[in-house]
């Protein structure tokens, strides 16, 4: 298997095909001739009685007092006021290892065992009323996506959301609405919020827009984080993430609905860069979308090969291990880099990145001054470099150092500027002084500017 990655892409596929509790099958690989590694099925999901005495355990709710010495952990804040309501996820997306962690099958709490957290959680002594999170790996996945996952587990080769959601598919926010409207009237609890990440398309997919409108009204701190990761298809579905369209479709509800109860509320997307099957023309119809948006991320995610994902095995193999085709894979440092400055192409240290990567992908049409630009050519800040005959350059004009060819032209003409400028006679008796020390200022400038 060292020797050959194809056979290393079979292998993990078969891996990944055999995570399912009731149809995942016991796996033993050989690998000389007495070591064997052997896959057992993955453990039954948790019933939600089992889910609740598991988060009914007396936890200490915060990090061990050996981190005292160093200051304590910063990031507690985030997770203390927090609620973990379910396990699991059936989303599949390519980069994600949340298939073999915990399962394609949701696994949930019952409100009961959340109002009860939420309700110690306001007896925190440095509570301030806000609930920061109500979620887990998919905020709005309350239930397996369909009957039959209970019984005879998830569909092998078949995702229940992409690339079209499943005609078995169910979706339903009814329980997930009814729990955020009981912490919400919980004593002392000023707001609650949603800090895990929205499945987007599985809102789409709602008929009802119920609870996009209860999200909106009630569960949004003035940003909604959501993860379409890219805009271009070829490498969406490379990623298991649903087309672009789908994107702006759950966009235009978002804004109607903001609209509707009069909130003024934005998107910030999660993007990626230099994920395998990324080329530099993707990550620049990607840099399109981020100026047609009219903002720069703060903060870019580039692909970074991490165990147990189809997007990692991608990256090892070259090719999709569900398919066996090839794919491309940007590996080089210095071409990541430039498809991470492509997302962040107004930072003005990108500059010289983003100019390289326009190169490449053949779009110096992105480079100018008209609105559909993204970096203005560097030339035309610094006229210097630009010379046109019988015209002064920038340096000339501003440092009085003259062309070779009119030296004789600029000093009647510096003559008579010291003439107009103050006392005559002040002005001869110092001239020759005057122009000692510009010159040798000009000198100066001249050097400092090269």
């Amino acid at each position: 298997m060292k020797q050959d990655k194809l056979e290393y892409a079979r292998s993990f596929y078969t891996q990944y095909c055999n995570t399912d509790p009731f149809a995942g099958k016991r796996l033993v690989e050989p690998y000389n001739d007495h070591l064997y590694v052997v896959q057992n099925p993955p453990a039954l999901p948790l019933s939600e009685g089992e889910m609740d005495d598991v988060y009914g355990l007396p936890y200490m709710r915060t990090y061990h007092p050996s981190y005292e010495k160093d200051g304590g952990v910063p990031a507690i804040s985030e997770v203390k006021f927090s609620l973990i309501s379910n396990r699991g996820c059936f989303g599949g997306c390519s980069f994600c290892a949340l298939t073999f962690h915990q399962g394609r099958i949701m696994q949930v709490r019952s409100h009961e065992s959340l109002l009860d957290e939420a309700k110690m959680i306001t007896q925190e002594k440095d509570f301030k009323g806000y609930i920061h999170d109500v979620g887990g790996p998919t905020a709005n996945f309350r239930q397996p996506s369909c009957e039959k996952q209970l019984t005879r587990g998830v569909c092998k080769n078949r995702q229940c959301l992409f690339p079209k959601p499943c005609p078995n598919l169910k979706v339903d926010h009814r329980d997930y609405i009814k729990l955020l409207k009981e912490l919400r009237d919980i004593p002392k609890v000023k707001k609650v919020f949603i800090r895990s990440g929205i499945r987007f398309d599985y809102v789409v997919a709602d008929k009802s827009d119920a609870f996009l409108e209860e999200l909106c009204r009630y569960h949004v701190s003035g940003q909604l984080k959501v993860a379409p990761e890219h805009v271009s298809d070829d490498v969406l579905t490379l990623m298991g993430k649903p087309e672009n369209s789908v994107y702006q479709e759950f966009v235009k509800k978002y804004n109607k609905m903001n609209q509707k109860i009069h909130k003024d509320q934005y998107l910030v997307p999660y993007l990626m860069s230099s994920h395998p099957g990324s080329r530099m023309k993707d990550a620049v119809e990607l840099a399109e979308h981020i100026r047609d948006l009219g903002y720069m991320p703060e903060q870019v995610q580039d692909f970074y090969p991490t165990p147990s994902t189809i997007s990692t095995c991608m990256y090892y193999t070259g090719v999709d291990p569900r398919t066996m085709q090839p794919v491309y894979v940007p590996k080089n440092p210095h071409e990541k880099a430039m498809q991470r400055a492509l997302i962040q192409y107004r930072d003005p240290k990108n500059y010289d990145l983003v100019m390289e990567a326009l190169k490449k992908a053949h779009r110096m049409d992105l480079v100018g001054f008209d609105k559909h630009c993204l970096i203005r050519p560097r030339k035309f800040e610094g006229r210097s470099q630009q010379k046109v005959p019988g015209q002064k350059t920038q340096n000339q004009k501003f440092s009085g150092k003259p062309g070779r060819n009119d030296r004789g032209k600029n000093k009647n003409e510096h003559s008579r500027r010291n003439t107009v400028q103050s006392d005559r006679q002040n002005s001869r008796q110092n001239t020759g002084t005057d122009r000692s020390r510009q010159k040798k200022k000009s000198i100066r400038n001249v050097h400092k500017k090269k």
